[in-house]
């Protein structure tokens, strides 16, 4: 970071080290190198990293030993060879080179695997590993000679913010005052976070790797021999001098956590040190890469390293500015610290000099986590990441160690047991129901799976009767204050809602982008309620909180997240069934789309929006979380003539998707601009205020769009679109999807899609990669299935609405 910074320009860039670089977790790191990840944006960070490590001693003089004789993932179940395909159709639209590969190029590249179990391989040509000390020493010259000081031993004490928004950092050499301090400090991130109040969630793992004297078969190579990652054996293993260098990741069971530096803290003095190692725990992984690599059968160990990583919840490190704390940012919780440092310190630099990211990396966002993160869940989880370092990576994963959390709505305890729960920010969320005769529990596939078919009853009984989903999980805010109107109005690229009024807001980012996507209602002259999906709510509110800090705007901001339920009803007898329970006008006249007010239902309180991600007549009720319960049993017990049931976020994912509804974090994201993406609805150029965003879309739009997304409909066989596949064109890549599903309505796929302009008319017809086939797909008039609002209004006016 400090060499990013010093090199793009900024000045007074100060790096405090407590010991000496590398200490900590660098200079014993195995200092592997990959373009491979399965994340989408992550894979530029990788990228980067490996371009930035290939021209770094050229630039600075250092040697800095980057070997790079390519890595191959093994396959040897044909599930696993399934998630490879998988992999490959995200590859298509990178510019990594990435190949599936055959059993006997596996051999070629490797010649002395066993080849009994391999199925195929996947090979990423430029990988392979550097000497991280090397590397630091590189970096740490590059960042000087554009002007950053380095200085060290140096610890910091103490922290202290300013009203002004600075920062006094306190050291045993003076107090250092700067305008924002970035918390990189690898397991000593705990300890500075606690400065200040804050507990980043956090812990050390014990990871070892062992090294081998020379073995004559590897000393009588004539090239490097590639990396080899054995996926079932759940180790890494690479040439090191003439002998072999191998790191398992034991299971959850077996692995250990320094759990003694988050209770009672880091010891003062640790710096260069190791653990004790233990050859016993990762003996069954020794065992098999003896019989994937056979002359490790005789080779002597000469060396084993166990050391502290530093690992998050999920293993994807904390990078960003962090919510409730001005200008304090973090680069921490590391697992995969070589690979991701070029790429993240890039990432992060360009985000403090240009005031927001470069491209869309919310899986990294520190603000993923908040107050339900404990310490309990952190080391359960990070005991199952570890564990799952190398499980197969399956669409609609979820991962269950840790959970519940605190986060449960008031329905959690009567719903556990009748449906498949997810995990949303903290919550448990329903994603399906159970009926006698369903297979039940969590089976995923790359294929069709279990909840195939109950997916498609809770989408009919949606479409034809009435349904409730619990969507408490959302991020809901209130603002209010002398000037709640005029933030708004700077925040958000549409109008302000009139009193009474609900509509869909986007804040877009100072270049255009789409930096959330919000429904604001004014409930009293005012006063507002802003909801958010539950992914992005310390995202957005961080955001929101820097505007008015910056702006002097006079407003109260609220977090209502965990005190608020929310329950949406929504089909055809949706307007029948809340009617009986209250004294209110539902009528369609009196309570119109898009409107939002306070009644009573069944003698309880609730802010009821009409509004729903169904696309069908629906409203959504927020209400007090302890009301959650009796509310949805009234409604329940209300609806038992008109076939009320309950439907989960499987089925109102098909439901939006068949409305050609957007969804943030797919459809549009940082990456996006609200015009490519279709919401010029939503984008109110010609209003008055200056809404973030406004100038650059200006620009965007008179030099016309390159790109727009698409709506296709796909014919596939026992296989459905997720999102981020290649969409191919005359045998070559031109696109990629966003989300996709199975059309229950159409009773054939369907996705979103971002294709070039001159391939983005109705009727064209182009491919989708799905399992390492391609499927034929065809642009569609969006949307598949008109909303129950745009129905209504056609047959007002004598037309017949298709359905």
């Amino acid at each position: 970071l400090a060499y990013h910074l010093a090199k793009a320009g900024l000045k007074d860039v100060v790096l405090l080290e407590k010991s000496e670089l590398t200490a900590g977790s660098t200079w014993h790191a195995a200092g592997l190198t990959t373009y491979f990840h399965p994340g989408i944006n992550l894979k530029k960070i990788h990228a980067y990293s490996i371009k930035l490590y290939e021209k770094l001693e050229e630039e600075t003089g250092q040697p800095v030993g980057f070997h790079q004789p390519g890595s191959i993932r093994i396959a040897s179940t044909p599930t696993r060879v399934d998630e490879f395909k998988y992999q490959m159709t995200r590859a298509g639209w990178h510019p990594t080179e990435q190949y599936l590969i055959t059993p006997e190029k596996v051999q070629e590249l490797f010649p002395l695997l066993n080849m009994d179990k391999v199925l195929a391989g996947l090979y990423n040509p430029g990988d392979g590993h550097i000497d991280p000390y090397s590397l630091t020493m590189a970096l740490a010259a590059g960042a000087r000679k554009y002007g950053a000081q380095l200085n060290y031993p140096v610890q910091v004490t103490n922290l202290n913010p300013r009203s002004d928004g600075t920062w006094e950092v306190e050291t045993p050499l003076g107090i250092i005052q700067a305008k924002r301090i970035v918390n990189t400090a690898g397991f000593w991130a705990r300890e500075i976070g606690k400065m200040i109040g804050l507990q980043h969630p956090l812990i050390p793992v014990h990871h070892q790797y062992v090294v081998t004297s020379t073995i004559p078969e590897v000393k009588a190579l004539k090239t490097e021999l590639p990396v080899i990652r054995d996926l079932e054996g759940s180790y890494y293993l690479r040439q090191e001098r003439d002998g072999l260098l191998f790191g398992p990741y034991e299971s959850e069971e077996k692995m250990k956590l320094q759990e003694s530096w988050v209770t009672n803290g880091v010891p003062p003095g640790f710096g260069k040190e190791l653990f004790e190692s233990d050859l016993d725990r990762i003996m069954e992984h020794i065992e098999a890469a003896m019989e994937m690599v056979p002359v490790l059968r005789k080779a002597d160990i000469v060396n084993t390293i166990a050391g502290p990583i530093t690992y998050s919840p999920d293993i994807l490190p904390m990078v960003g500015p962090h919510q409730g704390v001005r200008n304090y940012w973090v680069a921490i919780g590391f697992g995969y610290g070589i690979i991701h440092a070029g790429g993240m310190g890039k990432y992060l630099s360009d985000w403090i000099i240009e005031g927001e990211p470069p491209f869309d990396l919310i899986e990294v966002d520190p603000n993923r986590y908040g107050k339900w993160t404990t310490t309990e869940y952190t080391a359960a989880k990070a005991r199952e990441s570890y564990g799952f370092n190398n499980i197969v990576g399956y669409p609609k994963e979820e991962r269950f160690a840790g959970r519940p959390t605190q986060r449960t709505s008031g329905l959690y305890d009567l719903l556990k047991s009748k449906c498949s729960m997810g995990f949303h920010a903290g919550w448990e969320q329903p994603h399906w129901f159970y009926k006698p005769g369903d297979e039940i529990g969590y089976k995923p596939s790359f294929q069709r799976t279990n909840w195939f078919d109950p997916v498609g009853r809770e989408y009919k009984q949606v479409m034809e009767k009435v349904g409730v989903i619990d969507l408490s999980p959302f991020g809901k805010f209130k603002v209010k204050g002398a000037d709640s109107v005029k933030l708004l109005d700077h925040l958000f690229a549409n109008v302000v809602p009139k009193v009474g009024s609900t509509n869909i807001s986007h804040m877009l980012t100072p270049r255009g982008k789409v930096y959330a996507e919000l429904t604001v209602s004014q409930l009293y002259p005012g006063e507002f309620m802003l909801v958010t999906g539950s992914g992005s709510e310390l995202h957005d509110l961080r955001w929101i909180e820097e505007k008015i800090t910056r702006g002097g705007y006079k407003v109260e901001l609220e977090n209502m997240t965990d005190e608020m339920g929310v329950l949406s009803v929504a089909g055809p007898y949706a307007r029948q069934v809340l009617q009986k329970l209250t004294n209110e006008d539902l009528n369609d006249a009196s309570f119109k789309f898009l409107q939002c007010r306070h009644l009573k239902l069944s003698n309880i309180a609730v802010t009821a929006i009409r509004i729903s991600y169904t696309g069908e007549l629906g409203w959504e009720l927020y209400h007090r979380k302890e009301d959650s319960l009796p509310l949805y049993s009234a409604i329940m017990e209300a609806g038992q003539k008109e076939g009320i049931d309950d439907f989960g976020t499987y089925a109102l994912n098909t439901l939006r998707l068949e409305k050609g509804f957007r969804a943030w974090g797919a459809e549009m994201n940082c990456d996006t601009n609200p015009l490519e993406a279709g919401l010029e609805y939503f984008v109110k150029l010609n209003k008055a205020a200056d809404f973030t965003g406004k100038q650059a879309l200006k620009q965007i739009k008179e030099k016309g769009l390159k790109r727009r997304l698409v709506y296709l409909t796909l014919e596939t066989d026992n296989v459905d679109p997720e999102g981020n596949e290649s969409v191919w064109h005359n045998g070559k890549v031109i696109g990629n999807t966003t989300s996709g599903c199975f059309s229950y309505g159409a009773q054939q796929s369907l996705a979103f899609a971002y294709v070039p302009m001159e391939l983005s008319k109705v009727g064209q017809k182009l491919e989708v990669e799905l399992l390492g086939k391609n499927y034929p797909a065809t642009i569609i008039q969006e949307p598949l299935v008109l909303t129950e609002p745009t129905r209504m209004r056609l047959q007002r006016k004598g037309e017949s609405p298709k359905i």
